[in-house]
C-alpha cells in the first residue's frame, strides 16, 4: 500500500508541486529529502520531472541504475504526461488532494505537514521531519 504524498517548493504565496506514490511518510522521504534534494535548486530540478513513483530509485521501471546510483522514477519516462501542478499554499493543504503527507521547500528548508487524510474533522498538522541521513 502507498503512503502517498506531494513535494512542493515556495514560490511567493504560493505552491509549485508534483505527487509522489510511495513511502511518503517522514521517516523516508522526509529525510530523502532533507538529505539529498536540500537546495532550493535541486528541489526545483526534481518537482521539474513531474509526478512520481518514488524520488530516490535504484532502477527505472525495471532498468537496474549503476551500483550506488539513485534517480526519481517519474511517470513520464513510462510516457505519461504528469507535468508539476500551482497552486495557492491554501489549495496545496487542501485535503482533497487525497495525499498522506505535503511537504514544501521554503526559504527556511523542508516543512511537512500530515494530512490526516483519514479523518475529515481534522486539519492538516505541521510535522517534524527528522535530521539523520537515509541513504549515501
Amino acid at each position: 500500500m502507498a503512503t502517498r504524498s506531494r513535494i512542493g517548493i515556495q514560490i511567493g504565496n504560493d505552491i509549485l508541486s508534483v505527487y509522489h506514490h510511495w513511502d511518503g511518510y517522514t521517516n523516508w522521504l522526509g529525510r530523502i529529502l532533507k538529505t539529498h534534494y536540500n537546495t532550493k535548486e535541486k528541489v526545483a530540478e526534481l518537482i521539474d520531472g513531474g509526478d512520481m513513483s518514488t524520488c530516490w530509485s535504484d532502477s527505472i521501471w525495471g532498468e537496474q541504475l549503476p551500483e550506488g546510483t539513485f534517480a526519481p522514477e517519474y511517470y513520464a519516462d513510462r510516457g505519461e504526461n504528469c507535468p508539476p501542478s500551482y497552486m495557492s499554499k491554501d489549495e496545496y493543504l487542501n485535503k482533497n488532494n487525497n495525499e498522506e503527507y505535503a511537504y514544501i521547500f521554503t526559504s527556511a528548508g523542508w516543512e511537512c505537514y500530515y494530512m490526516n487524510e483519514f479523518d475529515d474533522s481534522l486539519p492538516p498538522v505541521k510535522v517534524y521531519v527528522p535530521d539523520f541521513p537515509l541513504a549515501a
